[in-house]
């Protein structure tokens, strides 16, 4: 009996992690504010409401689902999310209301299961105040939970170190009870790292309610305690490699430990012929129905780029972008800075308030419509919908020099929006480049159908939010120190625009 309870403990604290439980109690929300809404439509009456509206759970079911997905293009489910109050509340309200626009379509197109206008308002307006507060509350709530998983590390030195997470964020499933030192040398190197934690074996053997073992030791010719581990796993507890755990926490591949054996044997659907023939489907058919549904913002703006500059002036910027195999192509996007903006200084990044860009231009940028063009490259072939973005080939070069990995990238399509854009959405330097390296490949390990639409979902939170600002915690825009000098143009290999489309 003791043992069914640790294992269903354990499963417990797995299973509860921050996006499980908010969409769970999300969904509960949305089903309760549903039935409170038809009862104060129908004055507490339910028989008058199923006369009135039909049979109800199915009713419930897609009021709750259009929400869930509004709340979800917001970004309100993702496991590393570090929003402020004001950012959640608003988030949730602008969730719940494209929720509501994706109920009124739904029942446009399925009347059988309209809910009526009175029930429907009362409903989004209930559950909004619910929603709000849960989502103020249940993530500070998880910070301190203690139902977080209690992990041990076996191992002390620099790759152990790996898992003394900064943001809390990345520490909101578990919580770490302790480190092994196996060895003197990792003894050591945890005393000059200024370690508080670190614990003998022996100690370790001690602990009781243990949810998973993670093996990071620095060398791997190290003695593991076999027999410790064996009697761990034999209770239930999983032992997992650090590069495992912290893909599966931190939703990245961390480079420093990365091996490429690592890659070169776990599975990826990117090897999946059908899989890839879905993936170009999708792409065709979600890119070619887009271009029809935004023709009218395509021709404002090509209308407003034309008062602005002239009828002279060229509509389109094309630049060369490494794609698949390496292979250069075209990228199309919408003018957004001045004809010949680097004529005079060279490629440099773009920065905060750059004067290079036009009015226009910070609109489009500002609401990515300067790449709906780029729609055109996914139909061609040389992009797809979903992926890493694209880089320029003198990029490519300097950043294949300094990371043996960084050619994995160009295994798959680049992407119009991608899983790195979601977590880290904008890079103005060669550290920001090699940070959003390890999302990308992250993603082409784990790429999914079911992921590219989450990703594709997602994306309407940048959409909306602007670029740089993901809940996430990604890096904001600012300028670069040495892009540009008084003595000249700084070092090639810094002072490549990584988003630069200048006239």
């Amino acid at each position: 009996m003791g043992l069914l309870l640790k294992h269903s403990r354990a499963a417990l604290r797995r299973a509860a992690s921050p996006a499980v439980v908010l969409l769970a109690v999300d969904a509960l929300i949305l089903i309760l504010a549903f039935y409170l809404a038809v009862l104060l439509r129908f004055d507490l009456d339910l028989e008058s409401s199923r006369e009135a509206l039909g049979p109800l759970l199915a009713r419930s079911l897609s009021f709750t689902a259009w929400v869930l997905i509004g709340l979800l293009s917001m970004g309100l489910y993702r496991s590393r999310q570090r929003p402020t109050s004001g950012e959640t509340a608003v988030r949730v309200l602008l969730g719940v209301i494209l929720g509501g626009a994706g109920n009124i379509l739904f029942f446009y197109l399925i009347p059988s299961l309209s809910l009526g206008r009175a029930v429907m308002v009362i409903g989004l307006a209930v559950a909004s105040v619910f929603l709000v507060g849960a989502h103020l509350g249940i993530l500070r709530v998880l910070d301190a939970s203690p139902i977080k998983r209690r992990v041990l590390v076996v191992g002390a030195g620099l790759t152990a170190e790996k898992l003394r997470l900064r943001r809390r964020a990345d520490r909101r499933g578990f919580d770490v009870v302790g480190f092994v030192a196996i060895s003197e040398s990792e003894r050591l190197q945890a005393a000059k790292l200024g370690a508080m934690d670190v614990i003998s074996l022996e100690d370790a053997q001690s602990l009781r309610q243990l949810d998973e073992i993670v093996v990071a030791l620095d060398d791997r010719r190290e003695s593991l305690p076999l027999d410790f581990l064996l009697a761990q796993k034999k209770l239930g507890v999983p032992v997992s490699d650090i590069m495992d755990f912290l893909e599966r926490e931190t939703e990245r591949l961390d480079l420093d430990i990365l091996r490429p054996s690592w890659l070169l044997y776990e599975k990826s659907s990117q090897t999946d012929m059908l899989y890839r023939w879905l993936k170009r489907l999708f792409d065709l058919v979600f890119s070619s129905g887009l271009l029809i549904l935004a023709s009218p913002v395509l021709i404002m703006t090509v209308i407003a780029i034309r008062v602005e500059e002239g009828l002279a002036a060229p509509l389109i910027y094309r630049q060369r972008r490494v794609g698949r195999n390496g292979i250069v192509f075209e990228l199309m996007k919408f003018r957004s800075m001045r004809v010949n903006a680097e004529q005079h200084t060279g490629p440099r990044f773009s920065t905060a308030n750059d004067e290079r860009v036009t009015k226009v231009g910070r609109v489009i940028r500002r609401f990515r419509i300067d790449e709906l063009p780029q729609l055109l490259n996914v139909i061609l072939g040389d992009m797809s919908v979903v992926g890493p973005r694209p880089e320029r080939p003198e990029f490519v070069e300097i950043l294949s020099r300094q990371e043996p990995l960084y050619f994995y990238r160009h295994s798959v399509r680049p992407g119009v929006t991608g899983w790195a854009q979601l977590n880290f959405p904008y890079g103005a330097s060669l550290d920001d480049a090699r940070e959003k390296l390890t999302y990308d490949l992250y993603y082409i390990k784990n790429t999914n159908i079911v992921t590219d639409l989450l990703i594709l979902m997602q994306t309407l939170e940048i959409v909306v939010w602007g670029r740089g600002t993901s809940m996430s915690g990604g890096s904001r825009l600012r300028p670069v120190e040495g892009s540009e000098s008084a003595t000249g143009p700084a070092d090639p290999a810094v002072a490549i625009s990584r988003e630069q489309d200048a006239g």
